[in-house]
């Protein structure tokens, strides 16, 4: 008598088809604002990513390392992204860790400070996580309802010129490391 496959076999085939074929498409095709490849190219699973600050902004000029790691069972559950480099917004913990609505489990929000469209579906790709995040980076006044940083949170509602000082003083070191 046989022994059944391992159920995760296949859903772990799929995830790395689905991976590879987002990979493939983001080098065929590579999108203003980004660039992503795989950490080792043994591993679907972890891949850098270099959010280039959008014009206009705060972030501009900015070159910021990040690092974008998916779970087995992606994409029912979705991915964490972690700037490597140090980042000063509300909506990114102090340890890089972002915090965004789509990179939240799916569901209901327990807090109820987002609705369960807003967060993670299977439809979303490496674009539309990374497009998002450059959309976090974008905004003129940051959201600071429900910060992961509370000290940054803080700094936007009470002195935003300091606020606006020390992002900018990031952003010239992410340029110049950028090219060490």
């Amino acid at each position: 008598m046989t022994s059944p496959a391992p159920t995760s076999a296949p859903s772990t085939a799929s995830n790395t088809l689905l991976l590879r074929r987002q990979l493939t498409e983001l080098t065929k095709r590579p999108v203003q604002g980004f660039s992503a490849g795989l950490v080792d190219d043994n591993n679907l699973y972890e891949w850098e990513v270099m959010i280039i600050g959008p014009p206009d902004t705060l972030y501009e000029g900015g070159f910021f390392k990040a690092r974008l790691t998916f779970p087995e069972d992606f994409p029912i559950q979705p991915p964490k992204l972690r700037f490597i480099t140090p980042m000063w917004h509300p909506n990114i913990y102090p340890d890089g860790n972002v915090c965004i609505s789509i990179l939240h489990p799916p569901g209901e929000d327990q807090y109820g400070y987002e609705d369960s469209g807003e967060r993670w579906l299977p439809v979303h790709t490496v674009e539309s996580i990374l497009l998002s995040v450059i959309s976090l980076l974008s905004s003129d006044r940051p959201n600071t309802d429900s910060p992961a940083n509370v000290d940054a949170a803080k700094e936007v509602r009470e002195n935003f010129d300091a606020y606006k000082k020390k992002v900018r003083r990031l952003v010239r070191r992410s340029a110049e490391e950028a090219f060490d």
